[in-house]
């Protein structure tokens, strides 16, 4: 089915367009100070330092998980807009054909002069094969007539696949306007956290790099998390307490992963952001689970706090901008941000927000 489709033709340019686009938009985001936050900032303690940095790293993993949400609709839309295309030009083959045969009747009826075939043959030298070919007559006619019926369906249906096609390609335009709008908003983001930074020792900026943010006991949480293997070293018991095989079987994939680094967009295997990386995890126990923490959240049976389970989803801020895969004993796994790689963490070290239980 697929042979008989006409060259693709990129929505939005080729791939090499697309790469060089990216690698500019990125380029120009970093070097341009956003929303004022490249001006320098001179006499700020660690303390000033921490905080701005945690609320720059929020901003922009709520930028994230809204880019991550875009490029899934702009997915989406694109595999719509192929298939219709590949219908489409499956339709226009068969059009094609269609109007060879009403061609070589158009060509049949111009040699004999366009009399109408039932006099061709009354005149024939042959009388008594008059009948019989009168019969065929009339069933050509019939079949041209419904050739021609043919005809007209399908440049109907080849129209209306084409207007469905033009309003997916706006659809993946405006998706993929929101992408740049994101992409902009983190680069700035991460960019302004890592000026403040490098103003930073290396001890200071171990510190900070543990906690996504503040709120609850967030120093001491970043202090005792500064590494991602400091605790629970080994999935057993967290395994063991999960409330089934699928659970159990995330909350070792994650184990797993610990000490991966965060990139932004990403789902692994080798690197994670926050949904990204519980994505992965249910997903290596055969889940699926929606791309965002604004979809993960009810992609299951809402749990209490106090009803948390090794491999629920443990969400953070009052805009469900982060999650974390929980272990136990007060603990989670998570992507942090670019400053921490994936991570345990006690889950009082930032705003929670709700949980889900998805198996």
């Amino acid at each position: 089915m697929a042979a008989h489709r006409k060259p693709r033709r990129s929505p939005v340019g080729g791939r090499t367009a697309r790469t060089a686009f990216t690698l500019a938009l990125a380029g120009a985001a970093t070097a341009t100070a956003f929303d004022g936050t490249g001006q320098a900032e001179p006499n700020l303690t660690p303390a000033q330092v921490r905080a701005k940095v945690a609320k720059l790293y929020q901003e922009a993993e709520e930028a994230t998980e809204k880019y991550n949400g875009a490029r899934e609709k702009a997915t989406a839309a694109e595999q719509r807009l192929e298939s219709l295309r590949d219908e489409a030009a499956r339709k226009e083959e068969k059009l094609n054909t269609a109007r060879e045969t009403l061609g070589s009747m158009a060509a049949a009826q111009y040699r004999s002069s366009g009399l109408d075939p039932a006099v061709q043959l009354a005149l024939s030298d042959d009388p008594d094969r008059y009948l019989d070919g009168a019969a065929f007559a009339e069933r050509a006619g019939d079949r041209q007539s419904a050739a021609v019926t043919r005809v007209r369906g399908q440049l109907r249906e080849i129209e209306q696949l084409r207007g469905a096609a033009r309003v997916e390609l706006t659809s993946l335009r405006t998706r993929q306007a929101e992408l740049r709008t994101h992409k902009k908003t983190i680069t700035g983001k991460l960019e302004a956290a890592r000026r403040l930074l490098s103003g930073l020792t290396a001890a200071e900026r171990s510190r900070i790099g543990g906690g996504t943010g503040g709120g609850g006991t967030g120093g001491r949480a970043s202090r005792d998390a500064t590494d991602g293997r400091d605790a629970l070293q080994t999935p057993g018991t967290s395994t063991a307490a999960a409330p089934n095989s699928r659970a159990a079987e995330a909350v070792s994939y994650a184990y797993s992963k610990l000490g991966s680094p965060y990139v932004w967009g990403a789902t692994g295997p080798n690197a994670f952001d926050c949904s990204g990386l519980v994505l992965a995890s249910y997903r290596s126990a055969g889940v699926s689970l929606p791309r965002t923490t604004y979809a993960q959240i009810g992609a299951g049976q809402r749990v209490s706090r106090s009803e948390l389970l090794p491999g629920d989803l443990v969400f953070f801020y009052s805009g469900i901008t982060h999650v974390g895969l929980y272990i136990g004993n007060g603990q989670m796994i998570h992507a942090p941000n670019p400053s921490a790689p994936v991570r345990v963490a006690p889950i009082d070290q930032m705003p929670f927000a709700g949980a889900t239980r998805v198996v």
